[in-house]
């Protein structure tokens, strides 16, 4: 078991299914993990429980209507809680998606007021970790590795709370219609996307998911998450690197090919597939990339636009100065 014993105090991390670490992390890390449920039909799922991955997205295609999810209930919580209490930890810290896209967050206070009112020796902290998928995942690694290393729960909670919106995601996919569906692009934008075959990169932003970025092709999807990643990378906190993928593992390895090919980085870079909930959203050919990035940097469409068409503009004014240096004007 992973649970670590500091100075008489035993601390627990939990999560929302959402988080879509590997199961070999979670077990690694003894992460308690709290499922959402899915709603295919008439069948209804816990994730990661009930349905895995790969199945999922083997019949997501084929779907007519797009399935649904729900945040775990305050019992789920409870019972991690609970749990963790019954193994021998006095202090729990939780890491769920954020409240801008999720009711996990809300769903777990909920579990905590409960629980406190019969277990006022157990510290709990809930954190919104303002981030999605493999982002909240990032926190929660990072959690279990600083654990690992003797740090404190309060300790913890200070990372989780002063790095949490550094968590740097990055997300594409090869198909707009799920984004569509459940609302996470307008029709005019899915229209473009399609007819010019521009593929939309998205970021978090204020604890919900926004466009940031609209390249053509894949290859420019892989430079640009490179080229980001060069300008924005806190060198210092990031010692691993996540790359997500919903239907095709390949394509997260050729991603992971060029970050070591590409960049300075030598640290661990994980590939893990995204989670049935999450997957329901995003959809197939899905390619995302999570790192810490250095303060807050702006990230937008109209800026990273913008900023293009000047760089294009110096790289131009630059060719006409050695021309005219050379034709001695």
């Amino acid at each position: 078991m992973c649970i670590l014993d500091i100075g008489g105090f035993m601390i627990k991390i939990i999560a929302d299914s959402t988080c879509d670490l590997s199961d070999e992390m979670i077990e690694k890390y003894d992460i308690g993990i709290a499922p959402l449920t899915i709603k295919i039909g008439d069948k209804v799922y816990k994730d990661r429980i009930d349905i895995q991955p790969n199945e999922f997205f083997h019949q997501l295609g084929a779907l007519k209507v797009l399935p649904t999810t729900a945040m775990p209930s305050p019992t789920e919580f409870i019972n991690l809680f609970e749990k963790a209490q019954n193994e021998g930890s006095n202090e729990i810290l939780c890491i769920c998606m954020s409240s801008g896209t999720s009711g996990s967050f809300q769903s777990a206070v909920i579990a905590k007021e409960y629980f406190a009112e019969n277990h006022s020796d157990v510290k709990v902290h809930i954190v919104d970790s303002k981030c999605m998928s493999h982002g909240s995942g990032y926190l929660i690694l990072k959690s279990a590795m600083l654990r690992a290393k003797g740090a404190t729960f309060e300790e913890l909670i200070d990372f989780n709370e002063t790095y949490k919106t550094n968590v740097k995601h990055f997300l594409s996919v090869d198909d707009l219609d799920n984004l569509i569906k459940s609302g996470r692009l307008t029709n005019v934008s899915a229209f473009i996307g399609k007819v010019l075959k521009v593929k939309p990169i998205m970021s978090m932003r204020n604890g919900k998911g926004a466009i940031v970025s609209k390249v053509r092709g894949r290859k420019k999807v892989f430079n640009h998450y490179i080229e980001e990643y060069k300008k924005r990378v806190d060198i210092l906190l990031t010692d691993f690197i996540i790359i997500g993928y919903t239907s095709d593992q390949s394509v997260a390895e050729t991603m992971k090919t060029k970050m070591l090919t590409e960049t300075q980085f030598r640290g661990d870079i994980y590939i893990m597939q995204m989670g049935v909930s999450v997957g329901t959203h995003v959809g197939l050919g899905g390619l995302s990339m999570y790192f810490i990035e250095k303060g807050h940097r702006h990230d937008g469409l109209v800026y990273n636009e913008m900023s293009s068409l000047l760089a294009k503009k110096d790289e131009m004014l630059e060719m006409v100065k050695k021309y005219r240096e050379e034709k001695g004007f």
